[in-house]
């Protein structure tokens, strides 16, 4: 007989509750699910489910996720990505709109497959998330329509824009199954290209946002984390940006990820104070849309800043002076195994990703010269020990 660690026993656990919710929220809907009947379906005690989720919405969110994380791992790349931005927001279009319910389904499972939120975010905290996850969205969409260049707020608009639509024709088919052609709706998102948006002006706060701090600080990078946009383990330890955001924050990336260098790996880390929710709703909404993103566009043509979950604060804890929280704004610029910039607070990481550039001394990393003036092979005989 094999006997099962208490770490397999808890993920055990956790699967069968999953299921278990899975099929409760299916027939009856959120506001009409019971914890009760979850445990009874799960073969487990109440406490036992609430050992693994902190509540009903906790676990609607999770189910939600693992939906999420599931539609993600069994998406197939296209050989190439679409042509122009009008092709790529209808091919997108059409991938996202394949979750709209059809109208024999159930009304719980429709609000299942669209990954509902109706009725489920009654909190400020969660709603103020929710605010700032559309724009990161649109940020993400922006980036996949033009890969090669900073996002423009143009694009950017043309992306939230893009996902209003679909949002909008979610929302219909949640009271009204089969209402709203499919196809229409995207050939609506490719007419959403001959748009127009304005193109703003830097944000008004960057002008008054104090420089990042030079630093010499060891960087020991922590573990491997997933990027959730590839997949790919991250080097944390790469020369680069890292900013971490809070869940309340997320629309700093934007500003972040214009400022920054060509060649630099600019790096998301998402941090919460209340992973058990607001994490889960994030990761919701990321995977949800990676996994669209990924049905669209060529592996080499998906955004290229690295986003990171940080659940349990490890990564915040090695970057920042204080706990992380939802509203947290904190960077750093890494380069040949150093923290070379820290800045913290609002406007963070741009003043990071605009630090004046400078050169290494290989033979001695500590030590930064301007860009301009690096350090002749006289200079580097005359430091070497004797």
């Amino acid at each position: 007989m094999v006997r099962l660690t208490r770490a397999q026993q808890q993920e055990r656990t956790r699967a069968a509750v999953l299921v278990a919710a899975r099929q409760e929220f299916a027939e009856h809907g959120y506001g009409e699910a019971k914890i009760d009947r979850i445990a009874e379906r799960a073969e487990l005690t109440r406490g036992a489910v609430y050992s693994n989720f902190t509540g009903k919405r906790a676990l609607y969110l999770a189910v939600l996720a693992d939906l999420a994380e599931r539609a993600r791992a069994s998406a197939e790349p296209p050989a190439r990505s679409p042509d122009s931005v009008a092709r790529a927001l209808g091919a997108f279009a059409r991938v996202w709109l394949e979750r709209l319910p059809l109208a024999g389904d159930t009304p719980g499972s429709g609000h299942l497959q669209l990954r509902s939120l109706s009725g489920v975010l009654d909190t400020e905290p969660t709603r103020a998330a929710l605010a700032e996850l559309v724009r990161f969205e649109a940020l993400l969409l922006a980036l996949a329509l033009a890969p090669r260049t900073p996002p423009r707020t143009r694009t950017v608009r043309l992306a939230g824009l893009a996902l209003t639509l679909l949002h909008g024709a979610a929302s219909l088919a949640e009271n009204a199954p089969g209402a709203g052609d499919p196809f229409d709706l995207a050939r609506a998102a490719e007419h959403l290209a001959d748009l127009a948006p304005l193109d703003d002006a830097e944000p008004p706060h960057l002008p008054f946002v104090a420089p990042a701090r030079s630093t010499r600080d060891q960087w020991q990078a922590p573990g491997a984390p997933r990027d959730e946009i590839d997949g790919r383990p991250v080097d944390l330890g790469d020369d680069g940006v890292v900013v971490v955001l809070g869940v309340c924050r997320l629309s700093a990336a934007d500003e972040a990820l214009r400022s920054a260098r060509p060649d630099d790996k600019v790096t998301l880390v998402v941090v919460t104070s209340d992973p058990s929710e607001l994490g889960r709703l994030a990761r919701l909404r990321v995977v949800d849309l990676v996994g669209c993103l990924r049905r669209v566009f060529a592996p080499g043509e998906l955004p290229r800043p690295r986003v990171v979950f940080d659940d349990d604060g490890t990564l915040a804890a090695a970057i920042g002076p204080d706990p992380a929280d939802d509203f947290t704004e904190t960077a750093i610029r890494v380069h040949a195994g150093l923290i070379v910039a820290r800045a913290e607070g609002r406007g963070a990481g741009h003043a990071v990703a605009t630090a004046p550039s400078h050169r290494y001394d290989a033979a001695d990393p500590s030590r930064a010269y301007p860009a301009a003036d690096p350090p002749s092979e006289a200079d580097r005989v005359k430091r070497r020990p004797r």
